[in-house]
């Protein structure tokens, strides 16, 4: 169970990355920055399936923070392209 959480976890974060990435080029609480935080959600409940995790309560923070930390790195790559000059605002 251990390792398929793990798994579970690193599959979560990295399709959170891209939609972090994206969230950011939106304006806070705009429509499009709200799909970009929930639409991986059902990725995430695939994980769960797919890895065999389930819905045990001790599973909750692992996977919310897979998922938060993903966001925040992708806000984090785009916030550095951006001060590099590297893409447009």
């Amino acid at each position: 169970m251990e390792m398929n959480l793990l798994f579970a976890m690193i599959a979560t974060y990295l399709v959170n990355v891209p939609f972090g990435y994206v969230r950011q080029g939106f304006k806070k609480y705009s429509v499009m920055w709200f799909v970009a935080i929930h639409l991986p959600i059902p990725f995430v409940i695939l994980f769960r399936h797919f890895f065999d995790v389930g819905y045990e309560i001790f599973t909750y923070p692992f996977m919310l923070f897979a998922f938060f930390m993903g966001q925040f790195s992708g806000k984090r790559i785009r916030i550095y392209k951006m001060r590099k000059n590297d893409i447009e605002v």
